[in-house]
């Protein structure tokens, strides 16, 4: 038998408390739980229950998505960047250049082993880095938004992170922070900051170079996920994803490497409902589960619909033929070309995500530069 019996607070003791009797066969035991505890039970009961009750954000209103994506349909027009290890080869390897067009696939293309790859750290030093600059041009060429590749397919990290010395900090460039630089020159020129991540990774010991394919390219492409390690790089995925939002307030997470085998939609959405719960106001690309996704937007590459669609889209395109700086790539598109894109991907409801690819010293390519201020005349005039 429990009885409860509430005691006034006295002049000596303002806080109330119960008197719990407990009778247990002949014994009786006398129990005082001071009010301040019960409270703190009852707080914890609550949190609890509203853990129980969490929003399942992938049955989002209607209403609340486009509230969400608002911003976003409003900006129209944003800056890509790839900037990582790569960016310091610029599409050479040990004296010859690579034949793909993508620098920012060399490690795949040329066939690199891992760990002589990761060698690239101790070189890695883009001094001339300018995030300022960066920012002033992508707000003069009518820009909205930055989105940054914080880590690659190549698995470095351009920040400092607590789950991997395969980053920043492990290089002579450990004094500065990317993300930190770039994030607070958004701010200051009024760009919304986000950041690219790769669902593979090159480096992560939990994958591996796929000796089946038919080519460098393919071994890479469908890198291998060791057995029973995927739950782990999920979890590895999740730590750096929640210091993308804690350290740097990302409104974007743009994944890419959705294509392997061994990712599904059901990891997809489960990584998507992780990430919302962190930030419910964030924006996340259907490649965070599958190009079939419809959350919450379309993501063409190198190419955009004929048609307007029925959903949110941005279509990403670089500004010669490569994803990252490649010394060899001079076929630049002219201003008119990419100004005539752009108004072609808004009038169907799309945006423009174009890209630029620093070199391994920070430095924006000139005509990168030149282009895209072009653009931000034609676009004043229009």
């Amino acid at each position: 038998m429990i009885r409860f019996k509430k005691h006034a607070a006295d002049e000596a003791n303002t806080r109330p408390y119960f008197l719990i009797f407990i009778s247990m066969s002949k014994n009786v035991y006398f129990l005082f739980i001071h009010m301040k505890i019960i409270t703190i039970i009852i707080y914890l009961l609550l949190i609890a229950n509203n853990i129980s009750a969490q929003v399942n954000y992938l049955e989002e209103t209607q209403a609340d998505y486009q509230k969400r994506m608002e911003w976003f349909t409003q900006a129209k027009y944003g800056m890509f960047i790839h900037f990582g290890l790569y960016s310091q080869l610029g599409g050479e390897w040990e004296g010859k250049t690579v034949k793909r067009e993508y620098a920012a696939w060399i490690q795949a293309d040329a066939d690199i082993p891992a760990q002589v790859y990761a060698m690239q750290t101790t070189t890695f030093n883009p001094k001339d880095f300018d995030a300022d600059f960066i920012a002033r041009t992508a707000k003069a060429a009518g820009m909205k938004y930055i989105v940054i590749t914080s880590k690659h397919h190549e698995g470095f990290c351009l920040w400092d992170s607590q789950y991997t010395n395969f980053d920043v900090g492990s290089t002579p460039f450990k004094e500065r922070d990317i993300l930190g630089e770039l994030n607070a020159a958004c701010k200051k020129h009024d760009l919304k900051f986000c950041t690219y991540y790769s669902i593979i990774d090159w480096h992560h010991p939990s994958q591996e170079r796929n000796i089946d394919g038919n080519s460098p390219g393919t071994r890479w492409h469908q890198v291998r996920m060791k057995t029973n390690r995927k739950q782990e790089y999920i979890q590895y995925m999740k730590n750096q994803v929640r210091e993308l939002i804690e350290k740097y307030d990302t409104e974007m997470l743009w994944f890419d490497g959705d294509w392997v085998h061994w990712w599904d939609m059901a990891s997809g959405k489960e990584l998507y409902q992780y990430i919302r719960e962190l930030k419910p106001d964030i924006i996340i690309n259907n490649r965070v589960a599958s190009r079939a996704f419809k959350k919450d937007f379309g993501t063409p590459e190198q190419k955009h619909p004929e048609d307007a669609l029925e959903w949110h889209w941005e279509a990403c395109y670089t500004l010669n033929n490569s994803w990252g700086y490649k010394k060899s790539d001079t076929d630049w598109k002219n201003a008119q070309t990419i100004y005539d894109k752009l108004m072609d991907i808004n009038n169907k409801g799309g945006n423009l995500l174009l890209n630029i690819g620093p070199d391994g010293n920070g430095n924006v390519p000139q005509e990168s530069v030149d282009i895209l201020l072009e653009v931000g005349k034609m676009i004043e005039k229009k």
